[in-house]
């Protein structure tokens, strides 16, 4: 089943965090991923607000799971460790 990869994330590094973007983009490419949504216009309606949302789409859990468990992606997130508050999940979607 198809999965979605949705991070909320809060940049206190602008810099440093766009290294990261610039790093993570192809390693999410490389497993699969494809971006469905990317920093647009959102709405929240509870929870702790971050002013970044990003919504990759995987062929499944375990394919994102990788990715982020990947040697690229980690690579990359080293970047974004410091730079900036995140909360990351992966849901499967049921059709």
């Amino acid at each position: 089943m198809p999965a979605l990869w949705i991070a909320h994330v809060s940049v206190t590094d602008a810099e440093a965090y766009g290294k990261y973007a610039e790093l993570a983009g192809p390693a999410i490419a490389a497993h699969g991923g494809e971006f469905i949504a990317r920093g647009g216009r959102y709405v929240q309606l509870e929870g702790r607000d971050r002013p970044r949302n990003v919504v990759a789409r995987f062929a499944s859990v375990e394919a994102a799971v990788e990715c982020y468990n990947s040697d690229a992606y980690q690579a990359a997130l080293e970047h974004a460790r410091g730079a900036s508050e995140r909360d990351l999940m992966v849901v499967e979607i049921t059709e």
